[in-house]
C-alpha cells in the first residue's frame, strides 16, 4: 500500500474507533471479521472440493411490511407476509452449524418485526448487518442495539431531501433518517449507509461531498448498489446509462483510496470485473414467506423452510432449482440477469415451475414486462482495482470461486 492508503486507512479506524467503545469494538472484530475469516474458508473448501453446497452467508426478509413506499422496490407494498420468530431462530441455527455467523436482514422494513431483537439476542456470537430506513430509531432503539453489541445497521439514504421525498413515497424522510442515523452515533454504534444509485440520485450521492458528510455524521462505510427497475413500481426509466455505470465504478476506484469512509461494493472483483454474488454461491435469501431464493429481488422459488426452519441445510444440500439457477445465470453473464436478460430467466422459471414468494403474486407478468438496461458487467471496459487493501480481499473473496470458469 501507498502512503496515502495507510493514511486515509488509520484516519478512518481512528474515527470509528473513538466513536465506538471497546466492547461493541471487540464484537465487531471477533463476530464479523475473525468468524468471518472461519467461514468463507469453510465456503470456500465446500466450493473447491465439491462438498454439499451451502453459501457462506445468509441474507433474510423478515418482513414485507414497510412504513414507506419507494419506487423500483421489489417488496410488495402493505404485503403482510412474515417470518415467524420460529423461522427466523431455526435460519440462525442451521446457518451456524455450517461455520456462517454472519447475516443480512432485510425488509420491507425490518424494524418492523415484531420480536426481531428477542430473536437476535439468542444469539450473541452471531453478526448481524440491519438493512434499515432508519426513520423508526429512537435514542432507547439505538441504545438497545448497543446493549446487545452485534447488529450494525445499514442505513438507506436514496437521496438528498427533495429526492427521498420523491422516491420513498412520504414527506420529510430524509430529515427522519437523519434523526435515527443520528441516534446510533450518539449510542456509539458502528454504522454505514447505503444507496441505490439511478439516474435521478447520481449527481448527489455519487459524489465527494456526500462521503464527506456522511463521514461527518459518524458512518463508518457507504455501501453502493446500482437500481435495479423491479417490483410493481419499476420505473425502468430510472436505470442508469452505460456510461453512468462506468462513472460510479471510477468512482468507486478512485475514492475508495482517498475517501473519509470505507467504501463498499459486491459488484466487480480485483480486476474489474463483473460478479454475481448468487451466482458464486456466496450468498442466497429468505423471502417474508420462508421461501429459499437465489436473491432478494428475484421472487421465485422451489423450496420453503418449514415450521422452525430446520430444514435449511437440507434444502440448500438439495435444491436442483437453486443449484441450475446458479449455473445458469453463471453461463449467461457476469452482471445481472434481471437487468440483462429478463425473457432467459423467465423461461428458466416457467420451465423448472417455480413459485411467486411475494404478497402480489404478480413477479412473473412483471419480469416478462420487464425492460433490458445496462447491467454492471463492463466487459473490456472493465475498470481494475486501485486500492492494493481491497484488491487483496477481492482476490480473497470475491473471485467467483468457480462459478465462471
Amino acid at each position: 500500500m501507498g502512503l496515502s492508503d495507510y493514511t486515509s486507512l488509520l484516519k478512518i479506524t481512528g474515527r470509528v474507533v473513538r466513536g465506538t467503545t471497546p466492547r461493541l469494538l471487540w464484537k465487531f472484530v471477533r463476530n464479523f471479521g475473525l468468524r468471518n475469516l472461519s467461514n468463507m474458508a469453510a465456503f470456500e473448501r465446500r466450493m473447491r472440493k465439491g462438498e454439499p453446497f451451502f453459501p457462506a452467508f445468509m441474507m433474510i426478509s423478515v418482513t414485507e411490511a414497510c412504513n414507506l413506499a419507494c419506487s423500483g422496490c421489489w417488496v410488495t407494498k402493505g404485503g403482510k407476509k412474515s417470518l415467524t420468530p420460529e423461522q427466523l431462530d431455526g435460519i440462525i441455527r442451521q446457518s451456524k452449524s455450517q461455520g456462517s455467523y454472519f447475516f443480512g436482514i432485510l425488509g420491507g422494513e425490518p424494524l418492523m418485526y415484531h420480536g426481531l431483537f428477542e430473536v437476535l439476542e439468542k444469539h450473541p456470537d452471531c453478526y448481524f448487518l440491519l438493512f434499515t430506513n432508519a426513520t423508526l430509531i429512537t435514542p432507547e432503539l439505538a441504545q438497545r442495539m448497543n446493549k446487545l453489541g452485534s447488529v450494525t445497521p445499514l442505513i438507506s439514504i436514496e437521496g438528498l431531501r427533495d429526492e427521498s421525498d420523491r422516491r420513498r413515497g412520504k414527506d420529510d424522510v430524509y430529515e427522519r433518517t437523519l434523526r435515527g442515523l443520528r441516534a446510533c452515533r450518539d449510542a456509539k454504534l458502528i454504522f454505514g449507509v447505503a444507496a441505490s444509485i439511478c439516474k435521478s440520485n447520481f449527481d448527489e450521492l455519487v459524489s465527494r461531498k456526500h462521503l464527506e458528510d456522511l463521514a461527518h455524521e459518524g458512518a463508518a462505510f457507504m455501501w453502493y448498489y446500482i437500481y435495479r427497475p423491479v417490483g410493481a413500481d419499476a420505473h425502468p426509466e430510472n436505470a442508469l446509462s452505460k456510461e453512468q455505470i462506468r462513472q460510479l465504478r471510477q468512482f468507486i476506484v478512485e475514492q475508495r483510496r482517498q475517501a473519509p469512509l470505507i467504501i463498499i461494493d459486491v459488484y466487480w472483483g480485483a480486476d474489474g470485473k463483473a460478479i454475481c454474488p448468487g451466482a458464486t454461491g456466496m450468498s442466497h435469501h429468505i423471502s417474508p414467506s420462508g421461501y429459499v431464493e437465489f436473491c432478494p429481488p428475484l421472487q421465485m422459488a422451489m423450496e420453503q423452510l418449514n415450521a422452525d426452519g430446520s430444514n435449511l441445510v437440507e434444502i440448500c444440500r438439495k435444491s436442483e432449482f437453486l443449484a441450475d439457477l446458479r449455473k445458469m445465470i453463471a453461463d449467461t453473464t457476469r452482471g445481472c440477469i434481471l437487468m440483462e436478460d429478463p425473457e432467459k430467466l423467465a423461461d428458466f422459471l416457467e420451465q423448472h415451475g417455480g413459485f411467486e414468494t411475494t404478497s402480489r403474486a404478480t413477479f412473473m407478468d412483471e419480469l416478462k414486462r420487464m425492460h433490458h438496461v445496462p447491467g454492471h458487467d463492463m466487459k473490456d471496459e472493465a475498470i481494475p482495482e486501485k486500492s492494493p487493501l481491497y484488491r487483496m480481499l477481492q482476490k480473497r473473496y470475491f473471485f467467483g470461486f468457480g462459478a465462471y470458469g
